[in-house]
């Protein structure tokens, strides 16, 4: 017996000093449910990462739209073991579905790219595992979901858009309450996208109070049923020449372009962002935990900035607007309750006396 003990731990011995020589990962200490894989940091986290997704070879992102595609075709040349799958939908489309797809026992959603209010629903209801990536320390916190469920990866601002050619700079309104002058009465529109109206009028009701809201709505403010890209161009045009729903992201894209707009900083902006998150029972944890380092990088971040898009990464701090003051309504501690009750404000006070437009 004493000659097996001895064996034992010999082998013991052996196998730590090979584990110490080459830096080997005892088997037992490698993550392996999607929780441990997702919250990783040892000093070899890269390697097991991209070993993992080597084996899982592919990924499922959810994403609503293509504006991700350039980010998805460098993260494919930097890892071409990955094939992508990214049915796209809208947030509330893709919440909806998967709740049908868990509580049928599907789980084929690896990683979202989804605005923070979209997402909201999908963590109250378990859906987002938390998180951990060193690309985090390169963020400001309130772009980070306070339990770490996802990271704010590119951000738009809503601030007063109006036609320099109708309105002049120098006449321009200035702030939120430069909107309440008589003149500009009638002139005003304002997106009905429930993430663009009524999330402005929660930063208004947040920042001025219900009565700054209901003196704007007594501006005979038309509501558009249409998105903050729409609306922009219907500023272009001349039908809605004076906005305070205007995205920064398009002016300045359609300003590229030779398009009469101009924006003017009004004070506090509600954050319209894009996250990254990472589903609580993804098939291909490693490959998604790859796909989120990447976005949140600066190398993904510089692919955003070049897509016309905004950041919180501390590194391009020097790029934001100067002077803003950011709004990140969605990591609210109540922002469900909030987000009903600014919508059903938003349309008891704007859609009477016929001031809602198709």
């Amino acid at each position: 017996m004493a000659v097996f003990s001895g064996l034992r731990l010999f082998a013991t011995g052996l196998a730590g000093a090979l584990i110490a020589a080459v830096g080997l990962t005892p088997a037992a200490a490698q993550p392996k449910t999607v929780t441990e894989i997702a919250n990783y940091a040892g000093a070899d986290r890269q390697k097991i990462l991209e070993d993992g997704a080597r084996r899982e070879g592919t990924l499922t992102l959810y994403a609503t739209g293509t504006q991700i595609q350039p980010l998805l075709d460098r993260f494919k040349q930097k890892y071409p073991f990955i094939k992508i799958e990214m049915p796209r939908a809208s947030s509330a489309d893709t919440a909806r579905q998967v709740y049908e797809e868990y509580n049928a026992g599907l789980y084929q959603v690896d990683a979202y790219e989804l605005s923070s209010y979209g997402l909201v629903p999908l963590r109250d209801l378990g859906f987002l595992q938390s998180f951990k990536t060193p690309e985090a320390a390169n963020y400001v916190a309130a772009a980070i979901e306070p339990g770490g469920r996802w990271i704010s990866v590119r951000e738009g601002y809503t601030g007063i858009g109006y036609n320099p050619k109708i309105i002049s700079p120098e006449d321009s309104p200035k702030t939120y309450q430069d909107l309440l002058d008589p003149k500009w009465k009638g002139k005003m529109a304002i997106s009905s996208s429930a993430s663009t109206a009524s999330n402005w009028v929660g930063a208004m009701l947040v920042t001025y109070g219900e009565s700054f809201v209901r003196r704007f709505a007594d501006m005979d403010v038309r509501l558009y049923n249409m998105t903050g890209r729409a609306l922009a161009n219907l500023t272009i045009s001349g039908e809605a020449p004076l906005s305070p729903t205007t995205y920064q992201s398009h002016v300045e894209a359609s300003r590229a372009q030779g398009a009469s707009i101009a924006w003017n900083l009004p004070g506090p902006v509600p954050v319209t962002d894009t996250a990254a998150a990472i589903a609580t029972k993804a098939p291909h944890p490693h490959a998604a935990m790859l796909l989120i380092d990447f976005l949140a990088s600066k190398e993904g971040q510089l692919l955003y900035k070049d897509l016309g898009y905004y950041s919180s990464h501390k590194d391009f701090a020097a790029n934001q607007i100067p002077g803003i003051e950011k709004l990140f309504l969605s990591n609210r501690p109540k922002y469900v309750e909030e987000f009903e009750a600014w919508t059903e404000l938003t349309q008891k006070i704007f859609a009477k006396s016929g001031k809602l437009s198709r």
